[in-house]
């Protein structure tokens, strides 16, 4: 039997009671790296013999884990934080399981994306989780294209060397939206810095992130492509004084008459 076990995305404490119990029982450990998961198993007193799979070698190691589980060996397959697959080497693995017929199942904890979306206070009702953008600046934006209409709150994960840019090129592609970028998630300098995208991310990127981004808003108003005061401006070019335009402004853009108040002062 081949188990998929979900490890802490920080706090070595966010293990449950069953995964440390699956590790324990383990004839075999395979992992994304040794050196990492050593760690969490030094810390609950657990020796298994480990084996590498990560993205260069799953294929490889997705046979041997086949093979494994056809001698009746006990396995765990886990990453170096959070949900094995999600975002992270397993899926080969999976798809190769079912192939063999060999059964697997899951031991469910920490997942670094949920966490972040509960954490940015953006609707979850619905969400669409989308992970590592490409490195190309061309296929980011064409992966973004395809998400820009959605109304529902957009997940990714970012490196900190990314975090800029990634906000930059979602500015260019999804137009000024709310985000909140969430960092060190169960850690004790755990912190979610929200935001606007056309501002930009107000801080030095620290950390790993998840970044939040709302979700398009259903029959958005076009001139919410404008800047604000552009916005405003427009409705006085038509004929309406300060107070009115400022009003229309704002209802267009979802926001209270205060909020855009700053954009309107020097008209």
């Amino acid at each position: 039997m081949v188990y998929f076990v979900a490890t802490p995305i920080g706090n070595l404490k966010d293990i449950t009671y069953r995964a440390v119990e699956t590790l324990s029982e383990a004839d075999v450990i395979f992992c994304e790296d040794t050196r990492h998961t050593i760690k969490l198993l030094n810390a609950y007193d657990i020796k298994k013999p480990l084996y590498a799979c990560h993205k260069f070698n799953e294929r490889e190691a997705g046979e041997k884990i086949v093979e494994a589980s056809r001698r009746g060996e006990k396995v765990a397959v886990v990453s170096d934080a959070g949900m094995p697959v999600v975002s992270d080497p397993g899926n080969e693995v999976c798809k190769m399981l079912t192939q063999a017929g060999e059964p697997y199942t899951v031991i469910p904890g920490a997942c670094a994306f949920v966490t972040g979306l509960v954490l940015s206070a953006l609707p979850a009702d619905k969400f669409t989780f989308i992970g590592f953008l490409p490195d190309k600046q061309s296929e980011k934006k064409a992966v973004l294209e395809k998400y820009k209409d959605l109304d529902t709150t957009l997940i990714f994960h970012v490196a900190p060397q990314d975090l800029q840019k990634t906000v930059q090129t979602t500015y260019e592609v999804l137009g000024n939206r709310q985000a909140v970028a969430v960092r060190e998630i169960t850690k004790i300098h755990e912190e979610a810095v929200r935001f606007c995208l056309q501002d930009g991310f107000p801080k030095e990127p620290k950390g790993e992130f998840v970044l939040c981004i709302e979700g398009a808003k259903q029959g958005a108003c076009p001139l919410n492509e404008l800047s604000e005061t552009e916005h405003i401006r427009h409705y006085m070019r038509a004929g309406l004084d300060k107070k009115e335009a400022l009003k229309r402004a704002a209802k267009d853009r979802g926001v209270s008459k205060s909020a855009l108040y700053p954009f309107a002062i020097d008209l």
